[in-house]
């Protein structure tokens, strides 16, 4: 691949496959070896985390958005001298709520019971910005259809066994990004903001008008900060240098 600087994964989120990220990984691929990377049939994050590193080379860049950011900081904790860089979209970091897992259980069972497309726009609409559902309902809806109840199931249990990633933040030291929508409702704003408050020399980007699937809703604003986040190449060499010195 010409000019390819960097092995670049992008890792989906809950019931998402490689359409999350249409909207950058073919741009994104005319410099990096990108890989998009979907979680079906995996029902734990460590096992998530321990797919990417089985398949990655010796180093990468990361982005993970939602459930795929949770996976990224994982194969961080495990492997942090792999990593170059590191972008968290629409994530989170804490353990499980009180009450998380009876409020997933509901559109689970039901999945289950009917099948996935019983609960795909339910599951959908509140995910994206009022702004936005017009044209970004249906494409997150028909990938939600492309799973499947089990899929679901899996992935929801990996969700609430999920390790608290709060010591994780603290401990980055590559160039780090952290995006999302203004009008997340799933993940909001300020728990990024903790989150950029947590990682040292983390740069936050809140996306106005977006919601929880900001890489659809408004991939060009995400991609511009992808590009940036991904040239920051005199950065990582000093990140690497004081890596490769503590070893």
């Amino acid at each position: 691949m010409p000019d390819t600087v960097n092995t670049l994964f992008l890792l989906c989120g809950l019931l998402c496959d490689e359409e999350v990220w249409a909207g950058q990984a073919a741009e994104l691929g005319q410099r990096h070896d990108v890989r998009v990377v979907s979680f079906r049939g995996f029902d734990s994050i460590g096992a998530m985390a321990a797919h990417v590193l089985d398949s990655a080379p010796a180093r990468f860049s990361l982005a993970g958005h939602s459930m795929g950011g949770r996976v990224a900081l994982e194969v961080y904790r495990r492997a942090p001298q792999r990593v170059d860089r590191l972008a968290l979209l629409d994530t989170g970091y804490e353990p499980v709520a009180p009450g998380e897992a009876e409020r997933r259980a509901v559109l689970v069972n039901k999945a289950l019971a009917k099948g996935i497309m019983a609960i795909a726009e339910t599951w959908a609409r509140p995910m994206i910005a009022p702004c936005n559902q017009p044209v970004v309902l249906d494409p997150v809806v028909a990938m939600v259809g492309r799973m499947s109840g089990e899929i679901y199931a899996g992935q929801t249990r990996a969700l609430l066994n999920r390790p608290d990633a709060t010591a994780v933040l603290a401990a980055i030291d590559c160039p780090t990004l952290v995006v999302c929508g203004a009008q997340d409702a799933w993940s909001p704003a300020d728990r990024h903001e903790r989150m950029r408050a947590l990682i040292p020399d983390a740069e936050l980007k809140v996306i106005d008008d977006c919601g929880h699937m900001s890489t659809m809703e408004r991939p060009a604003e995400v991609l511009a900060a992808l590009q940036q986040w991904l040239e920051s190449e005199e950065q990582v060499v000093a990140t690497t240098q004081q890596k490769e010195r503590r070893q």
